[in-house]
């Protein structure tokens, strides 16, 4: 049996630690806080599960080869972890966006037909399986040359509102940064790139509900990773970020913060980021909400030929909080699948094969929650 060594019991790893070790899995938790570690597993005992403290020397002793190895330690830690896995002959997995170092390893992991894949988990992850599926049902039209617009939006917001129209389950220092990432898209057949993203807001109504909705980092590499025709001509293709209505007029004093040029503007940041995590940090049990929505539409001439939504709208609260599940028991799902050899060699992002996606939502359904389609 392959082991698995998941690394990282934080807020977004706990439900689905829970599904693998109950599932009679060979999993190692490994965290910095053992008591952490210790916590995600304290519903089964059995010797195939252990808690350990994260130390990157003990952890690559205890690699051995096919081991499955995630990652959900931050951003830029995942290419040591990869790495390691390099090394010792074992797979990789994470739910982050995949960056160009980890991209680098494609070949190697390849011939030594390891599995390196990311992006697997709500947003990143589960909006892949649903543009996947609504680029499969449109080629199925055979429409021919059309005009394609797609638009993505994915947003963790408070299930009960408050003036804010925000709450923070982790520190907001980057929240607050990411408001100043560059976003690119195509609007209107042309390329964009703006330096503000929450400047540019749109509203959408959503099962008689409205949200603002801005783009967020590069959404072009993803018309190929769609695997979108040729012939298709791209009018609209965002991805991006969905907040309550009211957000913008609720963060206009922290917007022209970072439209400010003062020197110290980092400073100022950082101490915004401890007013907010003071005053807006989720209470214990306060219930979390997650809205996803992924829309892809043909025309021709301006004429709507075909149009597909799908979306999701979750709620949860405590360690079972929505983003929590949303991310980490999608997760577990795809490690189901490389434990079962189903997922192809090499650096990857989410699988896009119907029968591998459907056998997600599977799982996802068995945790009740809904994935809805119009």
């Amino acid at each position: 049996m392959k082991k698995i060594h998941w690394i990282g019991a934080g807020l977004s790893s706990v439900p689905g630690i829970r599904r693998l070790a109950s599932t009679g899995q060979n999993i190692t938790v490994w965290n910095r806080t053992l008591e952490k570690a210790k916590n995600s597993i304290n519903h089964v005992s059995s010797e195939n599960v252990k808690a350990k403290e994260l130390n990157f020397e003990n952890l690559k002793k205890e690699i051995n080869k096919n081991d499955i190895v995630i990652s959900q330690l931050s951003a830029n830690l995942h290419i040591k972890v990869a790495k390691i896995c390099l090394e010792k002959d074992a797979h990789f997995a994470s739910t982050s966006y995949l960056s160009q170092e980890i991209r680098d390893l494609h070949e190697k992991a390849k011939s030594k037909k390891l599995v390196f894949i990311n992006e697997i988990g709500l947003d990143p992850g589960i909006d892949h399986f649903f543009t996947h599926l609504l680029v499969d049902e449109l080629k199925k039209q055979n429409l021919g040359k059309i005009d394609v617009i797609y638009k993505s939006y994915c947003g963790g917001i408070p299930a009960d509102e408050n003036d804010f129209k925000y709450k923070f389950s982790w520190s907001p220092l980057g929240v607050l940064k990411a408001l100043n990432n560059t976003a690119e898209f195509i609007e209107n057949f042309e390329y964009k790139k703006i330096s503000r993203p929450y400047e540019h807001l749109s509203k959408y109504k959503i099962n008689n509900e409205y949200f603002e909705l801005y783009p967020n980092r590069n959404s072009i590499p993803y018309i190929d990773e769609y695997l979108f025709e040729k012939e298709w001509k791209v009018k609209e293709f965002i991805r991006g970020t969905l907040r309550l209505n009211g957000w913008s007029e609720a963060w206009s004093n922290i917007f022209k913060m970072l439209n400010s040029n003062i020197e110290n503007i980092e400073d100022d940041i950082i101490k915004k980021s401890d007013e907010l995590w003071k005053e807006f940090k989720y209470k214990e049990n306060e219930k979390d909400r997650v809205v996803l929505w992924v829309n892809l539409k043909a025309q021709k001439n301006s004429e709507t030929l075909w149009s597909k939504t799908f979306h999701l709208d979750e709620q949860g609260s405590g360690e079972n909080t929505a983003m929590a599940k949303l991310v980490s028991i999608t997760l577990s799902a795809v490690i189901d699948l490389m434990i079962e050899n189903k997922i192809e060699p090499g650096v990857q992002a989410a699988p896009h094969k119907k029968d591998l996606i459907n056998y997600i939502f599977g799982i996802l359904n068995n945790y009740s929650i809904t994935i809805n389609q119009n």
